[in-house]
């Protein structure tokens, strides 16, 4: 049985109380990884990340509800922006020992903004027109030579779209796979490290995951 590791998300559970906090994994995860018969090791501490990295196959970066602080990227918040709570040092450590030994990493929506940061890369801190929470979908080229082409076989698809952030500069050594026709960066890629903006997951889009987990020896 493959296992896979997959970082939690925090939110609070009391808005006036901001210490009240709980980690959670979506439950499209859930039945898509049970469906496909992966164990799926949360993370939710910085503590034991090595056992966890030796132990497991490959990582999904779900990409954290809280965005990712500017000064990881050297840049100041645009006024008026808070953070409430800070889990990229988390979530760098565990993406380093993954990519350490090459395992195979999945980012998802922030988890892309997340893992381009980690790599040397920045964000727009603040984008127009790609919060659609009405479930509407615009389209996206898909660069060839890449994973996302070899999962998917087309040139052109829609997607769904939750993000007021985007990949600004791509980290070194990584290549664009896939953008939007307004130019936001929808896919990137190096290595054994996979990372797209769009949700796959709501859309219990199997593809993406099962060829995923296929790379996760």
């Amino acid at each position: 049985m493959k296992k896979i590791a997959i970082i939690g998300r925090i939110e609070n559970y009391e808005k006036d109380k901001p210490f009240n906090k709980r980690y959670y994994i979506d439950d499209w995860f859930r039945k898509i990884f049970d469906e496909l018969g992966v164990l799926l090791i949360p993370v939710i501490s910085e503590n034991h990340l090595e056992e966890i990295a030796n132990m497991c196959d490959g990582l999904v970066v779900t990409g954290s509800a809280n965005d990712v602080h500017p000064k990881y990227y050297n840049e100041k918040p645009i006024e008026g922006k808070k953070y409430i709570f800070d889990e990229f040092n988390l979530c760098k450590n565990i993406v380093q020992l993954f990519a350490k030994d090459n395992k195979p990493i999945l980012g998802i929506c922030a988890g892309i903004q997340e893992i381009n940061v980690i790599f040397g890369g920045t964000l727009y801190q603040q984008i127009p027109n790609h919060y659609l929470r009405d479930e509407s979908t615009h389209n996206i080229e898909i660069k060839e030579d890449s994973f996302l082409h070899y999962v998917y076989k087309l040139d052109k698809m829609q997607v769904n779209s939750y993000h007021k952030q985007a990949v600004k500069d791509l980290a070194p050594y990584f290549k664009i796979t896939a953008i939007s026709n307004d130019g936001v960066i929808e896919g990137i890629e190096k290595d054994n490290v996979f990372a797209v903006q769009w949700h796959p997951e709501v859309l219990f889009d199997m593809r993406i995951f099962e060829e995923f987990v296929k790379k996760c020896i």
